[in-house]
């Protein structure tokens, strides 16, 4: 009778708690920037992966680890995107790689969910918060089970070391120091096998 138990205690936390992969071809983040003094510059990092940890039943148990590809900066301009790449900004022949871990996860109404983790670019981590909606599960026309996660936080560039700015004749700077970042990730996981 304790085995069965046991057994079906297992089988139920299996039920809840899941590994999710990032499906990197589906995941994006989005960031703008303060230009000029005038207008935002928009741009993306396409180059994700990873996994989210996902229990329904006890969020606490929930870990979301993810890397991107600093290489992928696209603002739909090389002259730019080469200078994000350099040392003035990301560096990425040094740091080619940025990384998240949550430290923690709380879930909100429905499918609301805030994600409190550790943020490390260019060799320097910050504590981030993202927040954000994981939704519910369904099954695509391949078989695989996908939900998503899309959440916004703010950054200060400064803090990861990014530095450069210009001065201009107004007195301002090229550059504003606040980053918005939007992330939209669809995550998958093999469609179950129904034999045995």
């Amino acid at each position: 009778m304790k085995l069965q138990w046991i057994l079906g205690l297992v089988c139920t936390n299996l039920i809840f708690a899941a590994q999710w992969d990032i499906d990197s071809a589906h995941a994006s983040a989005r960031f703008k920037i303060r230009h000029m003094m005038v207008s935002n510059v928009s741009g993306e990092i396409t180059g994700m992966s990873g996994k989210f940890i996902v229990d329904d039943k006890d969020p606490k148990k929930m870990i979301l680890e993810g890397t991107m590809d600093m290489n992928t900066i696209n603002t739909n301009n090389s002259d730019r995107d080469n200078h994000l790449k350099a040392a003035d900004f990301f560096d990425v022949k040094k740091f080619p790689k940025a990384t998240f871990k949550t430290k923690s996860v709380t879930q909100g109404e429905g499918d609301k969910v805030t994600l409190v983790g550790d943020l490390t670019m260019r060799g320097i981590t910050k504590e981030v918060t993202i927040e954000g909606e994981l939704t519910s599960v369904l099954k695509d026309p391949f078989g695989k089970m996908r939900r998503g996660l899309s959440g916004t936080t703010k950054i200060n560039r400064k803090d990861f070391g990014v530095t450069w700015n210009k001065t201009l004749d107004n007195g301002g700077l090229a550059l504003g120091e606040s980053v918005e970042v939007a992330i939209e990730i669809e995550l998958t996981q093999p469609a179950k096998d129904k034999k045995g």
